[in-house]
């Protein structure tokens, strides 16, 4: 089994949910006592979120290499960034690192492809539905992503960083969510992609009309497979 390197922290509430999914996952796949081999560097979130809204990417891409070349000395066979809105500074992590990143939004949109699907609705921050670098992942893989209107953006990206990065849940909130993506089905989505680590503590299949993709497990069982190898 290769070691897993997760760079995360960012929210802690996500990498607690990789933690958890990758264990369960390779006791499923394995038995007995198995648990997966991991390396976890965990963040700082607050500084990382600062860096976010005053628009200094540029120091989040360098915290973000220099962990992901930690992480290469530590051991691990390859990256796991726990967090979709940083895939925004994937290149700028890799640059010198010779482990490879397994990408999130690569990993998505191939479960996408293999259920036959086309049109993902895409709920996340307000960095990944607006900007570029995740949707026109999806695009080149033969997506065509669906982005909630203005006002549901707002709102989805204010839930996260209010409320799910601190770990709170409430049923306004699930309601709120659950009417956003029912917003995007009546627009054409096909399924949903819950697009940021943490928006799949208010929503999953029960709550929604579509096939849901939630990115955090998607990934989770991407690098398990890429970990033992299949």
């Amino acid at each position: 089994m290769k070691t897993i390197g997760i760079l995360g922290g960012m929210s802690a509430a996500s990498t607690q949910i990789y933690y958890r999914q990758l264990c369960q996952l390779t006791r499923e796949r394995l038995g007995g006592l198995h648990s997966p081999e991991l390396l976890i560097r965990s963040l700082d979130f607050a500084e990382i979120e600062a860096l976010q809204m005053a628009g200094n990417w540029d120091k989040a891409g360098e915290i973000l290499n220099r962990e992901a070349k930690a992480l290469e000395r530590g051991g691990a066979g390859f990256v796991v960034l726990a967090t979709n809105t940083m895939h925004k500074l994937a290149d700028r992590m890799m640059e010198g690192v010779s482990i490879p990143l397994l990408h999130i939004a690569d990993a998505t949109a191939g479960a996408i492809q293999r259920e036959g699907l086309h049109s993902p609705g895409l709920m996340a921050t307000a960095f990944t539905m607006e900007q570029t670098f995740y949707t026109d992942r999806l695009a080149q893989a033969g997506l065509a992503p669906v982005i909630p209107e203005a006002p549901d953006r707002a709102e989805t990206h204010r839930i996260i960083y209010e409320e799910l990065c601190r770990d709170v849940i409430t049923p306004q909130s699930e309601a709120a969510y659950v009417a956003i993506a029912g917003r995007l089905v009546d627009r054409g989505a096909d399924c949903l992609i819950l697009g940021c680590t943490e928006v799949g503590m208010l929503l999953d299949q029960d709550n929604v009309p579509v096939p849901v993709f939630d990115t955090t497990l998607v990934h989770c069982d991407a690098a398990l497979r890429l970990a033992l190898g299949e």
